[in-house]
Order: C-alpha cells, then sequence, then structure tokens
C-alpha cells in the first residue's frame, strides 16, 4: 500500500482541519439551541432557523464555491473562508437578538461553503489513484466525526461556560489551518475558469425563498401572501438552476453525472439517510433537555455510542464493503437505524435513559457505522478519479439540502411544539426516512465494476 508522503500529509492535514471546522459548526449548535432560545426568544422558529440560516447558505453555495476554487485558486478561496468563517462565529457568539443571531449563521454558512470543496480540491489535485482514495477516506471519516462529536463539546461550553462560546470552539482549528496553509504550494488558479455566478444565485435564492416558506407556514398559514408567493418563487428559482446547469457549457452540477447509476442513486439515499439523520440529531438534542430536564452536556452524551461504534466499526464496514459491494450495507445500514429510531418510541413521560434511549443509540451507531463508508465509496468510486471533486461536492450539498428541508419542516412534523408526542412523531418520520433509504439503495445500487468508470 503506497505510503503518503510529507507533503501529501501536509495537504490532508489542510483538508481535513478546514472542513472540520464547517462541519463541526453545523451540529455543535445542536444542544445550545434550548439555551439559545431562552436567552433570545422565539421559540422553536429561532431554533430552527439557527440551523438552517447556515444550512441555507452552506448548501446552495457550497457548488458555486467550487467554481470559484477553480478560478482563484484552492488555497486562496480556502484561507478567505477560513478568515470569514472566523469573523462571522464572532459575531454569532455577540449576537444581541434573534435577527443578528440568523444573519450572523447564514454568513458563517457562506465561509463554510468556501471550505469544503476547496478542501476537496486541494485533495484531488495532488493525489491520484489509490493515494487519493485514501486521503478522501480520512476526510470522510473525520468530517463524520466532527458532526458526532459536535453535540458533546456543545454541550460542555453550554453548561460549564456559555452557548456563546460554542461558536468560538473553531478559533483554534482556523488559526492553526492557516498556519499550516501557509506551507502549501499549488499552481493558484486555472486559465479561463468560469464561475456561474447566476446559477448560484438561483441556487441560494431559490433554497432561501423555499425554506423561509417551510418554517414560517405554522405560523402565517399557507394562505397568506408571504408564504405561498416565496415558497412558489422557491420552486420556481430551483427549477431555473437546474434547466441552466443542462444548458450551460461548464456547470456547478454536472448533470450527466446522475447518469451514472450508483451516483444517482447513491445521492437520493443520501437525500433520505441525511434527512433522517439530520432530523433525529436535532429532535434528540432539544427534546432531551426541554422534555426530559437533562442538561446540555448529558444531551451531547446521549450520542456518545454512537461515536464510539463509528471509531470501532466504519473503517472495517468500508473494507466489508469493498469485498462484497456497497449494497448490502447500503440496504442494512439504513434498515438499523429505521429499527432505532423506532425504539425512541420507548421514552415516556418517566425518562430513563438506559432504557428508553441508549437502546437506540446502540442500534443507530451500528447501522451508521455500516452506512457511511460504503455510501461515499458507491458514490464517489462511480466516477472517474478526474471528476471525484466534484462529485464529493455534489455528494455534501445533497446531504446538506437532505437536513436543511427536514429542518424547515421540524414545526409540521412535530405539530408546533416538541413535546412527547411531537418527539413520538420525529421518531416515526426518522424512521421512514430511514426506511426509505434502505429500499433505494437495495434498488438502485449495484456492485462496482472492477474499475470504476462515470464520465
Amino acid at each position: 500500500m503506497q505510503r503518503l508522503t510529507p507533503a501529501q500529509r501536509l495537504i490532508v492535514a489542510v483538508a481535513v482541519l478546514a472542513s472540520f471546522v464547517a462541519f463541526l459548526d453545523g451540529t455543535v449548535v445542536t444542544v445550545a439551541l434550548p439555551a439559545i432560545s431562552r436567552e433570545l426568544g422565539g421559540g422553536l422558529t429561532t431554533q430552527q432557523w439557527a440551523v438552517d440560516a447556515y444550512l441555507v447558505t452552506l448548501s446552495s453555495l457550497i457548488l458555486l464555491a467550487g467554481s470559484l476554487s477553480d478560478a482563484f485558486g484552492r488555497v486562496t478561496i480556502m484561507r478567505v473562508g477560513l478568515i470569514a468563517f472566523g469573523i462571522a462565529s464572532v459575531a454569532v457568539a455577540a449576537a444581541p437578538d434573534p435577527l443578528f443571531l440568523v444573519v450572523a449563521r447564514a454568513l458563517q454558512g457562506a465561509a463554510g461553503a468556501l471550505l469544503v470543496p476547496s478542501s476537496l480540491a486541494l485533495i484531488t489535485a495532488t493525489m491520484r489513484d489509490e493515494v487519493q482514495a485514501r486521503a478522501i477516506g480520512v476526510w470522510t471519516a473525520c468530517t463524520t466525526a466532527a458532526q458526532l462529536v459536535g453535540p458533546l463539546l456543545g454541550g460542555l461550553f453550554v453548561d460549564f461556560l456559555s452557548w456563546r462560546l460554542v461558536f468560538l470552539i473553531n478559533v483554534l482549528p482556523i488559526a492553526v489551518t492557516l498556519l499550516l496553509l501557509r506551507r502549501v504550494q499549488l499552481p493558484e488558479h486555472q486559465r479561463g475558469a468560469k464561475v456561474d455566478w447566476w446559477g448560484g444565485a438561483l441556487c441560494a435564492i431559490g433554497l432561501a425563498a423555499l425554506v423561509f416558506a417551510l418554517i414560517e407556514q405554522p405560523r402565517l398559514g399557507w394562505t397568506a401572501p408571504a408564504i405561498w408567493l416565496s415558497g412558489l418563487a422557491g420552486i420556481a428559482l430551483l427549477f431555473g438552476f437546474v434547466a441552466r446547469q443542462r444548458r450551460i457549457a461548464e456547470p456547478m452540477m454536472p448533470l450527466q453525472l446522475f447518469r451514472v447509476r450508483n451516483f444517482a442513486w447513491g445521492n437520493l439515499s443520501t437525500l433520505f439517510v441525511y434527512a433522517a439523520l439530520s432530523l433525529n440529531g436535532m429532535v434528540i438534542g432539544v427534546y432531551l433537555q426541554q422534555g426530559a430536564g437533562l442538561g446540555a452536556t448529558q444531551a451531547g452524551l446521549a450520542s456518545l455510542p454512537i461515536t464510539i461504534l463509528m471509531v470501532l466499526l466504519s473503517s472495517r464496514a468500508g473494507s466489508w464493503a469493498g469485498k462484497h459491494g456497497p449494497r448490502i450495507f447500503m440496504t442494512l445500514g439504513p434498515a438499523l437505524m429505521a429499527v432505532g429510531a423506532l425504539l425512541l418510541l420507548t421514552v415516556g413521560s418517566d425518562f430513563d435513559y438506559w432504557w428508553q434511549v441508549l437502546p437506540s443509540m446502540l442500534v443507530l451507531g451500528l447501522g451508521l457505522s455500516l452506512t457511511v463508508a460504503p455510501l461515499t465509496s458507491a458514490v464517489l468510486g462511480s466516477i472517474g478519479a478526474e471528476r471525484s471533486g466534484i462529485a464529493s461536492a455534489v455528494n455534501n450539498a445533497v446531504s446538506r439540502v437532505a437536513g436543511l428541508f427536514v429542518i424547515a419542516l421540524l414545526s409540521t412534523i412535530v405539530g408546533g411544539r416538541l413535546d412527547l408526542a411531537g418527539f413520538h412523531s420525529a421518531a416515526v418520520v426518522t424512521a421512514a426516512l430511514f426506511a426509505i433509504g434502505a429500499l433505494v439503495s437495495w434498488i438502485g445500487i449495484r456492485r462496482p465494476a472492477q474499475s470504476a468508470g462515470g464520465s
């Protein structure tokens, strides 16, 4: 097995740290939501916007950021993203009211969008074949870990310091990454690379308008002009985005990638699985505090078994999928997670973590461990090495959009209140999403040929 050179290890370290910042901040907020709404007000709506304002800009700009990386240089775009992310994080920590918080979170997501594709581009531009696959595997494992340890870190900060300091966790990794970035030497841009500004605007504004309608609808009603007009506008703009991607010569999201079977079905499975993960993560983090009366740290620790099982099993699952193909694991994993979500229906008014939540966390952790590496392998392995960067960016965008919309629908899913009945409703919807993800994988995923093509 070919070893990474010192220069390649530096590239991987920078890519992991930069992405870790963006993904950590997407989940660290979860356990801070009750404290945020207590201090700033706004209830469930503020909590939804604190999550979705970040996801709207992150998911809608992540593909545009890939074009910026090609046009202006990966190192330059990453440096801008890191500095902007740090400034936006300070603004979130200083937020005096919900509106300021939401705007700062949106800016934070926009900066985060600059980090993910540029970090992947560093890997794909400097490594090939087996070395590239190993580097992408390390990147995927670390970004997944960031999403899993986020709630625990957030809980510790909320309980022992302040929810505001939750958003400053990333200051140290940003500083370290900026220092390491000074040692990275790469060609700074491609001649003639174009940026699809109109496509980026259509995607960002369309997603924002649709999410606004979904979040505010329970409060204003579908008949309110602000709701149905923004909803229709969002749908029209997103259709316009897809139409533009079909028409232009250098699209942000090359639609021909979806002609590759495992890429198309793998992304559809990603949509349902990551929607379920986002819904489950937010509901667990909030309900265990507001409904079950746990502290923020305890709520963060609740999902620790998932992290432990991921560390122990995910690499083995990747090896098994390499031998037997990803289909069985992408089916069995989400199916197990559906069972884990249904186990949360045992949560009652007399709360007991050990009997009502821990069994669910164990089953969810086992299922997630079987799913993540095979899913990544199926999606990226179906596309040629020369297009793996954009393939990974598209898959990341799909997973963020999945979380974006399910959080926007949270109030509808839980019936307006995240009480015990709402918690149970969310568990059922989560299980259904996981089950659909399993079904999609079983129907669509095939064992890849010995050498994946995919242009």
